[in-house]
Parts: C-alpha cells; sequence; structure tokens
C-alpha cells in the first residue's frame, strides 16, 4: 500500500500525545500508536521509492517516539513528532535528508548535520581556498525559495587554523549545515505531499554534489576513494 502523505488521523494522535504525555495514558492508547505509526512508515517507505527515481538511497530510517530523558529536564516519555530519515547510497554520495511531522510544526530539512571532524576540516579547507562555488549554489534562486537561507552552528570566532579576518569567516564559521522547508498541517496532509517533498529535496542536489565532491577529494582534486 503506497501512502502518499501524512494521514489527518497522525496528526490528531500527535496532538493527543502533547496533551497526555504519560505512560498510562500511551498504555491505553498503544494500538492507536501502531496504526499511526504504521501508516508513517508507509508513508516513509513511498517516499524511499520516490527518491530513488532521482537519487540512489541505501535506507529509509523511521526514528522511535520514545525519549531519552535522563539527561534532560524535560521528563516527557514520548516525542510529540514522528521523523526519520533517507540515507544516500555508497561512501561517494553525501549528505542525509530528514523529515519531520509534528502538528503546526513539521519540516522537511537536509545537509550535514554532524560532520566528522576531518569532513568539517575539508570542508572549511575548501571554503577558504574557494567560497564562490558555495556561494553560488546557497544564493541561487531556487534554493532560496526553497529554503531561505543556509543554517546551523558556528563558533563564535574563528574555527582554528583559520584568520578571524578570512573574507568567507561567515561560511567557515560553520560546525553544520543544514536547510529546512515548513509545511502546514494542510500541506502534509495534501495527496501531492510526497511529490512536494521530494522537489524539496531535489533542490538540494546542487549543494549535496558540491559537498560529495569536496569529500571525496583532497585539497588537489585527487580522489580519496579507490
Amino acid at each position: 500500500m503506497k501512502l502518499t502523505h501524512i494521514q489527518p488521523s497522525t496528526l490528531k494522535f500527535l496532538k493527543d500525545v502533547k496533551k497526555n504525555n504519560n505512560r498510562d495514558w500511551f498504555a491505553k492508547n498503544k494500538p492507536r500508536y501502531q496504526e499511526e505509526h504504521g501508516q508513517f512508515k508507509l508513508f516513509a517507505q513511498n517516499l524511499m521509492d520516490e527518491m530513488n527515481k532521482i537519487d540512489h538511497i541505501e535506507d529509509v530510517k523511521v526514528f522511535r517516539i520514545y525519549r531519552d530523558s535522563r539527561f534532560s529536564k524535560d521528563k516527557t516519555p514520548y516525542k510529540v513528532h514522528f521523523a526519520g530519515g533517507l540515507k544516500r547510497a555508497t561512501i561517494r554520495l553525501r549528505g542525509g535528508y530528514y523529515f519531520h511531522i509534528e502538528p503546526g510544526n513539521s519540516v522537511i530539512a537536509g545537509g550535514f548535520w554532524a560532520p566528522s571532524p576531518p569532513d568539517l576540516k575539508r570542508i572549511r579547507e575548501e571554503i577558504a581556498v574557494d567560497d564562490k562555488s558555495l556561494r553560488k549554489i546557497i544564493n541561487a534562486a531556487n534554493f532560496k525559495k526553497t529554503f531561505g537561507t543556509l543554517e546551523g552552528k558556528k563558533v563564535k570566532t574563528a574555527p582554528r587554523g583559520f584568520p578571524k579576518d578570512h573574507p568567507a569567516i561567515d561560511l567557515l564559521q560553520y560546525k553544520q549545515f543544514i536547510v529546512h522547508r515548513n509545511f502546514t498541517d494542510k500541506e502534509v496532509t495534501d495527496p501531492k505531499f510526497a511529490k512536494e517533498v521530494v522537489k524539496t529535496y531535489k533542490a538540494l542536489r546542487p549543494f549535496f554534489n558540491y559537498m560529495s565532491e569536496v569529500l571525496t577529494t583532497d585539497c588537489n582534486g585527487v580522489s580519496l576513494i579507490d
């Protein structure tokens, strides 16, 4: 069974979780959770199938609703959203796709959430030598229309090994390279939602292509992959 959009009942369930975020309520509504989570998984699988028409997706992962509250002041046991991610295939294709469904706060996103220290160093090295290529991508009309701007955590001054007055310091400061697009409840429950998600991810491809090339070559442009 293909699901091209999020079911209204899924949003209703997530609203109810937010209102009743306790184990007793959840236990009584476990069958309802299983039904809605199953529907979400069907949507995620369909999304993977559609994305494989334009990219090479190795796997789709749907995240658990159970929160790890051990190190958090918020001790509520359940998330109030459903979320998942698509993993691109092989070490040649970098970047990850993310989808997050939450009443009033649904987001389609992607990028590099936690690049490894070697990857972050390599990205910064490339930017330091040539920031024009990346700026051209993130300033392109379709990219800006879809996502607005590049986002992510930054260091406060300059990363180690780079001067504070470097002309590309605004890009070098990034520790993450992510983008997102918000969707309304009406949009996520529209039968055309999956197509709109694929369109959104497609707008990320120039950025992913750039990063994939950078992260699979050294500073001299020599491939790091056998």
